[in-house]
């Protein structure tokens, strides 16, 4: 796990690849929770014996969404960012979907920081995001999200 305590300690990292998050599966559990949580209870996502005759999947798949909830979790277990008085998810960029994440798929992520500025005292960074699909070519999903963080003096 990479530690990160200012914006130097960012800053180290510029142009370099972070680290890789732990694999995570996604469960038919875990679908039906977020299509509870979002009212989104497309038949692809909960309705697994539809899904194994008209989905040319066969299977239940992630909400797109689901897979982009996660990278607060998996981020976490590539980095500790410490001495903070606040973090802020700032936005999402040239995101694209790949692959659909089928249930009991395994996933991951790879982080990679693309970039870095102090906005007068608050530090801006952008991570370039792959959310790899353990066994497959494609990822689910490729793109940058952009975080804020309020480091303590």
């Amino acid at each position: 796990m990479v530690i990160i305590d200012s914006h130097e300690s960012f800053a180290r990292f510029l142009g370099q690849e972070i680290g890789i998050s732990n694999w995570h599966k996604v469960t038919q559990e875990q679908i039906n929770k977020f299509a509870d949580a979002t009212l989104d209870h497309q038949w692809i996502h909960c309705d697994a014996e539809r899904a194994a005759i008209e989905s040319p999947f066969k299977k239940t798949i992630a909400h797109g969404y689901l897979s982009l909830s996660l990278i607060p979790l998996l981020w976490k277990q590539i980095t500790e960012v410490k001495n903070l008085k606040m973090e802020i998810n700032y936005g999402i960029e040239s995101l694209r979907f790949a692959q659909p994440v089928l249930v009991d798929s395994e996933i991951r992520l790879r982080v990679k920081l693309s970039n870095i500025v102090n906005l007068r005292g608050v530090t801006k960074v952008t991570i370039a995001l792959t959310m790899e699909i353990k066994d497959e070519a494609k990822p689910a999903f490729t793109g940058e999200t952009v975080f804020l963080y309020h480091f303590n003096n």
